[in-house]
């Protein structure tokens, strides 16, 4: 059920991107809204500079829009990712409103961040290049690449964004409160990972440029 809503979002976000009434005046909307609702929490075009909150800059649209889409109630149905905030937000946001702004803050330029703790951060490279072997966690670069620039349209943009937030996340999805990754592939790796393990990987992706 989660996979076929991805790649709807995906499509969705293909067409209106490229249409003209997108391209006529989506960003200037989008903008507006980013600016009067969106920057309090994700800062000045997506670059957030509040470590729980997630950088939006540079994302790919195809994954904003799926993460917006997410967070708000389908067809009668409960949101697939829960967060109260989030959740208040996207509910008055039509899909044309949601892809205005995925395209918008995936325009963003991103701003560069360093990691913090290098003892941590090795052992998070080890982690994201080599994976766990012995707990058959394979390598996050496989899937998000090797600069952590992801692979539009399948897997998220990492390289940059806040290890208190990815951190977060992994535990989320290791604790099965955040569930909306396709075919489970987050919950199955978070969950043979232990504490530092995901504070090492989250430390070493803070650093990737």
């Amino acid at each position: 059920m989660r996979f076929p809503l991805a790649a709807a979002a995906a499509l969705v976000a293909s067409a209106l991107i490229s249409s003209p009434a997108y391209a006529q005046n989506g960003p200037a909307k989008a903008q507006d809204t980013a600016t009067k609702i969106c920057a309090g929490c994700h800062g000045e075009n997506g670059n957030s500079t509040i470590a729980i909150n997630p950088v939006l800059a540079g994302q790919h649209p195809e994954y904003l829009l799926k993460q917006l889409m997410n967070f708000k109630s389908q067809a009668g149905k409960a949101a697939e990712r829960v967060n109260p905030v989030m959740g208040g937000m996207a509910a008055p946001l039509s899909a044309e409103d949601m892809t205005h702004l995925a395209a918008f803050y995936s325009s963003q330029k991103p701003k560069p961040r360093s990691a913090r703790d290098p003892e941590l951060a090795k052992l998070g490279q080890s982690i994201y290049r080599g994976g766990v072997m012995s707990k058959g966690v394979a390598a996050c670069a496989s899937c998000h690449s090797p600069n952590g620039a992801g692979m539009p349209a399948q897997y998220p943009r990492l390289a940059g964004q806040h290890s208190e937030y990815l951190a977060t996340q992994l535990k989320a999805f290791r604790s099965g409160e955040r569930a909306n990754d396709p075919n489970d592939m987050m919950r199955k790796v978070a969950a043979k990972l232990s504490d530092k393990e995901i504070s090492a990987v989250a430390e070493y992706i803070s650093g990737l440029r």
